[in-house]
């Protein structure tokens, strides 16, 4: 158990180091670089940690139930805002052409640069409400190591302005994690009837939103992303891009047996105490 502990106390300091130095790198394109654009980032840590302070005041003060809640509020601010995005731009242009490799990196569509910051700025926020509150466990935390990609990511391609489309395309899987958050929010709450209509429709929607808009989604981004290696310019883009993507698909992955794990233990609850 203190192995454990020291084990995880290592991980915490080493992510924590992290934010930081990201936070400074942040703050420093804003105030000396000038980079005014950069701004809904801090945007984005701000309003998240004024809706952790709004719901631990008024409805809870459980530090998982606060996580959960405001990851639910990304994913469903997200999630709208990645589809009106697509949208708006598919019936602008159409298909034919918002897909080419010169549009999804060289280009960003509009408000993809502002949605794609906001968001950069939740991942910053909520890394640091896990640490704080300990949120996770390991070595090797998964959640804190997917929020370090994404950031590492995110931040780079809004420094150089390149494939924010591409990565606005990956924040789709937001539509799954709604019904995520929804699920632990409703197990926080008491709410475990695996027979009733709202569970199993709940269900439903996690699974095809896991496979579409999360699986199938960032599998085919990067069949792209392999398609087009020719077409990146020599640099640090097309690694990166594939590191990125290859990370979250290791990711969904686990997720996915993690999430099957969940869908059998909740349809089978005396199994699963017994087994227990």
């Amino acid at each position: 158990m203190a192995r454990t502990e020291h084990g995880g106390n290592r991980a915490g300091a080493f992510f924590l180091a992290t934010l930081l130095l990201w936070l400074v790198s942040v703050f420093f394109e804003i105030l000396f670089n000038r980079r005014s654009e950069l701004i809904p980032i801090v945007a984005g840590c701000l309003f998240f940690q004024a809706a952790n302070w709004v719901i631990r005041r008024c409805i809870s003060r459980d530090p998982l139930f606060v996580n959960t809640s405001v990851s639910l509020i990304h994913s469903t601010i997200t999630s709208a805002s990645v589809v009106y995005i697509f949208v708006n731009q598919w019936m602008k242009d159409g298909s034919a052409t918002m897909f080419e490799h010169s549009q999804l990196v060289g280009d960003a569509w509009p408000l993809a640069y502002q949605a794609l910051c906001f968001s950069c700025g939740y991942f910053a926020y909520d890394q640091w409400d896990m640490l704080q509150y300990r949120l996770y466990s390991g070595w090797i935390p998964s959640i804190l190591v997917h929020h370090l990609i994404l950031l590492l990511c995110f931040t780079l391609a809004l420094y150089r302005n390149v494939t924010v489309n591409y990565l606005i395309l990956t924040l789709i899987c937001e539509l799954h994690s709604i019904f995520l958050h929804v699920r632990k929010v409703r197990r926080m709450a008491g709410v475990r009837d695996a027979k009733s209509v709202i569970v199993r429709i709940e269900w439903v929607l996690n699974w095809v939103t896991f496979f579409l808009a999360r699986l199938v989604a960032h599998i085919l981004i990067t069949v792209k992303l392999i398609k087009d290696a020719s077409k990146f310019e020599k640099g640090v883009e097309l690694p990166l891009a594939l590191f990125g993507m290859a990370g979250m698909n290791m990711l969904n992955i686990g997720l996915g047996i993690d999430l099957l794990g969940a869908f059998r233990r909740e349809r089978n609850p005396m199994k699963s105490n017994y087994k227990e």
